[in-house]
């Protein structure tokens, strides 16, 4: 499993502690997201749910590697003045933008930034927010992800009633492969093929 350096590790394990508090990615997940934004060489990733910025942080750390970007949106503005604190505990010069706020009205938002060619689509999208907006939140990432971007969203079998409508359009849409992993609460993957 890898590791950072002692700062980030101590700060992990802080929040491993309040995982379940927060929702949180368990740790093998965590690194399972850092591998796939390393392979796809994602440069421009955006995180819906920061929560306390546990996610952001590995997603941050792949992003050095790629140098890339995080757009990070989250409702709770206390969840996410403590998920900046933690990136900037983590991450020296953090490329991250975080957005404050109900997710459907920043992405209708970023759908407008990028049909006016004021923000680029971006080639990873990693969905752990309201479990019963994932399906309103796919019909506007679907907008601004580029060709063969990849979407991973979270909780797909702990929480699979109110994930099935967003897991069914993927699986039917002709646009994108999919495939639910059975690992941590559920993981499925996605990816634009057309």
């Amino acid at each position: 499993m890898l590791k950072f350096d002692f700062d980030t590790e101590n700060i992990l394990a802080e929040l491993e502690k309040t995982q379940k508090d927060f929702w949180n990615l368990d740790r093998p997940c965590a690194n399972f997201l850092y591998l796939l934004i390393l392979l796809k060489n994602a440069k421009n990733v955006l995180e819906i749910g920061t929560s306390n910025g546990y996610s952001g942080i590995w997603i941050l750390k792949a992003l050095e590697n790629t140098k890339g970007k995080l757009t990070t949106i989250e409702f709770w503005e206390k969840r996410q003045s403590v998920a900046r604190k933690n990136f900037a505990s983590c991450i020296k010069n953090a490329k991250v933008e975080p957005k404050i706020g109900s997710a459907v009205v920043v992405l209708e938002d970023l759908v407008q930034e990028v049909e006016t060619n004021k923000r680029e689509k971006y080639d990873f999208v990693f969905i752990d927010a309201n479990k019963t907006e994932y399906l309103s939140y796919f019909k506007l990432v679907d907008k601004i992800i580029s060709d063969n971007g990849v979407i991973l969203a979270d909780n797909i079998l702990s929480h699979k009633e109110k994930t099935a409508p967003y897991a069914e359009e993927l699986f039917n849409n002709e646009t994108y492969a999919s495939q639910i992993l059975e690992m941590g609460a559920g993981m499925m993957l996605s990816c634009k093929i057309k």
